[in-house]
């Protein structure tokens, strides 16, 4: 439990004791990561409760209120405030006046493990929500340029370097290194962080690539859609309602990916497969 107005840090120190197979046995110890409770509050009102790594608060804040659809910009949020309590952090938001009806319409409360993208919803229609179509802005990439982003993700990772713990997600625009990395132990907190980040940062998704250490669960690809993403690319395999849903956004979806190479499963006309140089 931390203590009242001091924010959690997002890494420990904890001892362990080490074994290998040649019998040895040592004292050692090891860096992991935190998990938080993270509230979100609008207008007074407690929406939903998720278990995250306690880093990138705002990014967060901004990036799940997008992906989740209580807002459509980052701008109909007027205030935001993070405030730590002994059992978390509470984030708390006030929205526009206009979006503050459809929060009330839609409210619902979720406990979310770190491995749930849609613990607490109330119907099963809710968990394969629609999405909106992505818009098609003609963006191509090559596909040697879309590899290289990936191998360069790692080094990128910060949090996983110390710990080995951590998921990742990245921002890429063709043309230029990957700009916005965000971690967290849970592969849907790390993308609404970076959702969160992109849209702070005044950029569009639809300008680039969303790029993934996780496997691609039908939530990743409905967040992604809610960001307005055309091609999502991961290092993991995705579901077959991934597959579909992506399909019906117009998202390019891939995985698979090594250094080798990756796998399309989506609106591959995105992608040009011979080595050529990006097209924005």
């Amino acid at each position: 439990m931390s203590e009242p107005n001091i924010l959690p840090s997002p890494t420990q120190r904890v001892a362990s004791r080490v074994w290998r197979q040649d019998g040895a046995a040592v004292a050692g110890g090891r860096t992991v990561p935190a998990e938080t409770a993270i509230a979100f509050d609008f207008d007074g009102a407690s929406y939903a409760v998720m278990m995250a790594t306690p880093a990138d608060f705002e990014d967060f804040a901004v990036g799940f209120s997008l992906t989740e659809g209580v807002i459509e910009s980052a701008e109909e949020i007027e205030e935001l405030s993070v405030v730590p309590v002994p059992d978390g952090v509470v984030i708390r938001m006030s929205l526009a006046a206009a979006r503050r009806d459809a929060v009330w319409e839609r409210r619902r409360h979720l406990a979310g493990p770190v491995g749930c993208g849609l613990c607490g919803i109330e119907s099963l229609s809710q968990a394969v929500r629609r999405v909106p179509a992505v818009a098609d802005g003609g963006l191509v990439v090559s596909a040697a340029s879309l590899a290289q982003a990936m191998r360069s993700l790692p080094p990128l990772q910060r949090l996983n370097r110390e710990t080995r713990a951590i998921h990742a997600a990245a921002f890429w625009q063709p043309g230029s290194a990957v700009g916005l990395v965000r971690e967290d132990v849970g592969r849907h907190n790390a993308l609404d962080k970076l959702v969160g980040a992109v849209a702070r940062g005044g950029l569009a998704a639809s300008h680039g690539a969303l790029l993934l250490t996780s496997r691609i669960s039908v939530e990743m690809v409905q967040k992604s859609a809610m960001a307005g993403a055309p091609i999502v690319i991961a290092v993991s395999a995705p579901t077959a309602l991934a597959i579909r849903v992506a399909d019906e956004a117009g998202i390019t979806l891939a995985g698979i990916a090594r250094d080798d190479g990756f796998e399309i499963f989506t609106h591959p006309d995105r992608i040009r497969l011979e080595p050529l140089e990006d097209v924005a």
